[in-house]
């Protein structure tokens, strides 16, 4: 009992207060590394139940792809320089009554199991998990990574694009395209 305490408190640092910073912290660029810190803390929850390849998944695909495809999107945009999100107390109210109500069922579901009768699963190596993704599900593993190919090609997209002026507004000196240029 006292190993699942403290694996709770433990998972709670971890994981639980960075993600409270996440949904309370007004600067957006913040926000993304406090994501990070959570992802992060995630796989070392990963490693310490011994599962070091989701811990390895889980660092690669969402620390060093999302998070830095979401710092580029921020970054790139320069559209929250400086500025913060106001956070009125009736939606955090409502936003921390529904997290409650969610806790409280998923929490009550967990106790209500009875986890006496489960048996202990062969784990598979990664040789097995290999042999699988490139041999049973080929197709579904390339369509994935034909659509992530996809979303980034598009977040480039967007990134590129320009904001269109006001209506009757001038573009300054700088922004104004050279003949022979592309937009």
């Amino acid at each position: 009992m006292t190993a699942e305490l403290g694996f709770g408190v433990f998972a709670f640092l971890l994981v639980g207060f960075p993600a409270l910073r996440v949904v309370t912290s007004r600067d957006l660029v913040r926000t993304v590394l406090w994501l990070a810190v959570t992802l992060l803390g995630t796989a070392v929850l990963f490693a310490l139940l011994h599962a070091p390849f989701l811990a390895g998944v889980q660092v690669l695909t969402y620390v060093g792809g999302v998070v830095t495809l979401m710092v580029f999107g921020v970054m790139v945009t320069h559209k929250h320089d400086g500025t913060t999100v106001a956070i009125d107390g009736a939606n955090r109210v409502r936003g921390a009554l529904a997290a409650l109500a969610f806790f409280g069922v998923v929490a009550f579901a967990i106790v209500r199991t009875d986890l006496s009768s489960l048996t202990p699963v062969e784990t598979p190596s990664t040789q097995d998990l290999a042999m699988a993704l490139l041999d049973r599900y080929l197709i579904a593993f390339e369509v994935a990574s034909v659509l992530l190919l996809a979303a980034i090609i598009s977040a480039v997209v967007l990134a590129r694009r320009r904001d269109p002026l006001p209506e009757g507004a001038e573009p300054a000196d700088g922004a104004r395209l050279q003949e022979g240029s592309v937009p």
